[in-house]
């Protein structure tokens, strides 16, 4: 049996017509039509009634359509569970992080945990929020760090514990214009934050630029090009040589959670022993200002 049988058993089980289901696979409409004859000749049973206009599942169809789905559901879902099961006795920890806190917060916060730790190689990769989300979902990397913004990982209440607290301070250089917005993106996390907190007063704003990342705009607002909402943790330096200055009243200061999330299948030893020394670490040494 070909498990593209059952592919073309459901294209048709969903318009009932023969035509528009040899459309949708790619061929035609005869070679279709065989390969469900195929199949049902496999099976020792008629998976359609062909009598009537659309063709309608029989009983057997009925009860073969949910096997179908979860079939090649399990299929589809094999490389990465066969990835999973290779990469869990592996001793190399795989970690995604955002950019801003790729700089600013992880390699202080890695060496910190080196007390903790009996230590190992770690590999890590910098990305915007939405693509370490997806190497997590793919299980491509074990541990995600990034803000807390409200986005698919507490949507779909990934394990997480927080590993420290940054804000998001309005900062502008000096004598840059009023009310000229550094904003971030709409698929931005930290953008979705800013104007979850402060939406209705940025009303009368004029934006003057838009990027995804922290970095770019902090670029353009040492240049005096206007106002950015970036965190603490990455433009400490500057607001201290005076090359930023804080802007607003201080409820324009958003204050942040840095979390780690994990995938929450299991991770193989070094990696649960990291994870365990993280969550010992948030437990004895609550979170301060990154």
């Amino acid at each position: 049996m070909n498990l593209s049988w059952l592919e073309d058993f459901l294209a048709l089980a969903g318009s009932g017509n023969f035509s528009r289901a040899a459309e949708e696979r790619h061929m035609t409409q005869p070679a279709f039509s065989r390969r469900i004859r195929a199949l049902e000749e496999w099976l020792g049973a008629d998976l359609f009634d062909r009598s009537s206009q659309p063709a309608r599942l029989t009983a057997a169809g009925e009860w073969l359509r949910p096997q179908a789905e979860q079939l090649l559901g399990r299929v589809a879902r094999l490389p990465s569970e066969v990835r999973a099961v290779a990469q869990a006795s592996a001793g190399t920890l795989r970690i995604a992080a955002t950019h801003a806190l790729s700089f600013s917060f992880v390699p202080g916060w890695l060496q910190t945990l080196q007390a903790y730790t009996q230590g190992g190689p770690i590999r890590l990769e910098s990305d915007v929020l939405q693509r370490c989300e997806a190497l997590l979902a793919q299980r491509q990397v074990q541990f995600v760090v990034a803000h807390a913004a409200g986005g698919a990982l507490e949507e779909a209440g990934t394990p997480s514990v927080v590993v420290g607290r940054d804000e998001l301070l309005p900062v502008a250089a000096p004598g840059a214009p009023e009310k000229a917005l550094l904003a971030f993106s709409e698929e931005s996390g930290l953008g979705r934050i800013v104007r979850g907190a402060l939406g209705p007063e940025l009303a009368g704003w004029q934006t003057v630029f838009t990027a995804h990342l922290a970095s770019v705009l902090k670029g353009m607002a040492l240049e005096g090009r206007g106002l950015a909402w970036l965190p603490e943790t990455l433009v400490r330096e500057e607001i201290a040589a005076g090359r930023l200055q804080l802007r607003g009243p201080g409820q324009w200061r958003i204050p942040l959670e840095v979390r780690l999330y994990r995938d929450p299948a299991p991770l193989g030893v070094y990696a649960e022993e990291f994870w365990g020394a993280v969550g010992s670490l948030a437990r004895t040494h609550p979170t301060k200002p990154a």
